[in-house]
């Protein structure tokens, strides 16, 4: 049981803020199987959580009449034995961890795994910037390179797991020469980043079964991690698929669950039709992935919480990393937000160096957002 007896009684929720940050990706990210350009741009609601003159900063969704209703309300109240952040509080579960980390001096990792580690503490994860940065291109040839340069500039900045939009047949090409040149591509950033690094592919639900099917064996000499959002899960498909993949030998993983997941996902996963879940760590929030991963862990099903378009999510799921059984690799998104300190994370030979700095490890510029909550922003 967690004890929160060391909160001054007197401490009180004081104000909530909020303003959306915005900042950019290293490059401009291209389409995906279902949306077009993604863009450079990167944004996220940053909440500031005061409490007893200690502030905790986070992303959050709330609203200004959400954040009206909890002013006033005592840090005893707020923190759960059971559960970290009572249910009323966890709309803005992030600052509030992140406030309580600076409380106590501790990370968000030491608080959630109640362990420290002897050296500082490493997480395995992969870069997710490989999209259809290649459709003006009409030569597969000139794609793979464009391509295989992406991936070796992840290479040289530290990465060692990579994974690869494809489908680039259910829309924005041809079906069948759009499936050729994933393909390509895949085979390609093999190739270039060599046999020692992870990747996997990510269809957005793309693809069909027996298209999926197709990709897989053309794509067996690259030793492919796992498929992501092959197509909309369905139980009887990935059935067919697990059984098609056991008979040739593919040790192919499947995963699936970020976005508008079917509600069966979890028992299909238990099930053994699904090898990992993915909900989003932000959408989801860190208290229903810490009670989810204890379910998850019984059938051995792994965790690989969705993070794209998350600036936060990269420093948010490296923190949570280690309380989560299962969880197998952060997906990082690499961006940079003025205001923002994120120097204490680093990348090395494909592990996230997290810092010993209280909380989540960001150091926010006060200054710096106490002019943007009063330029665009709200208090309560």
């Amino acid at each position: 049981m967690r004890n929160f007896n060391d909160l001054e009684t007197n401490w009180r929720i004081e104000s909530i803020e909020q303003v959306v940050v915005k900042g950019e990706r290293r490059r401009l990210a291209g389409c995906n199987a279902r949306l077009g350009v993604h863009g450079k741009e990167v944004s996220f609601p940053l909440v500031r959580v005061t409490i007893g003159g200690i502030s905790g900063y986070g992303w959050s969704r709330i609203t200004k009449e959400n954040a009206e209703a909890l002013i006033g309300s005592p840090a005893r109240d707020i923190f759960s034995a059971e559960q970290w952040i009572e249910d009323r509080f966890q709309a803005i579960q992030f600052p509030l961890l992140d406030w309580l980390g600076q409380a106590r001096n501790q990370t968000v990792y030491e608080l959630l795994s109640g362990s420290k580690p002897a050296e500082p503490l490493r997480v395995p994860c992969y870069d997710t910037s490989l999209y259809f940065d290649d459709l003006h291109l009409s030569s597969d040839a000139d794609a793979v390179r464009l391509l295989q340069e992406e991936a070796m500039q992840g290479y040289n900045e530290g990465f060692r797991g990579f994974k690869i939009k494809v489908g680039r047949g259910a829309m924005h090409m041809d079906l069948m020469e759009g499936t050729r040149r994933d393909i390509a591509i895949v085979n390609g950033i093999r190739e270039a980043v060599g046999p020692d690094c992870n990747i996997s592919i990510d269809a957005n639900n793309g693809y069909n079964l027996n298209l999926t099917k197709h990709v897989l064996l053309e794509t067996a000499q690259s030793k492919l991690l796992w498929i992501e959002e092959a197509f909309h899960e369905d139980d009887r498909l990935y059935r067919n698929l697990k059984e098609w993949m056991a008979e040739r030998q593919l040790n192919v993983l499947i995963t699936d669950g970020e976005g508008l997941a079917a509600k069966p996902i979890v028992e299909w996963a238990e099930q053994g039709l699904i090898d990992a879940i993915q909900y989003d760590l932000k959408d989801y929030g860190i208290v229903n992935w810490l009670k989810l991963a204890k379910r998850l862990a019984l059938s051995g099903v792994k965790a690989a919480p969705h993070n794209y378009g998350g600036f936060y999510g990269n420093y948010a799921s490296a923190q949570v990393y280690p309380a989560i059984e299962g969880f197998m690799f952060v997906e990082w998104d690499e961006a940079q937000i003025p205001g923002i300190d994120t120097s204490g994370y680093s990348i090395q030979d494909g592990k996230i160096i997290v810092p010993s700095a209280p909380g989540f490890g960001l150091h926010v510029d006060a200054a710096f957002y106490e002019n943007q909550v009063r330029s665009s922003g709200w208090r309560v």
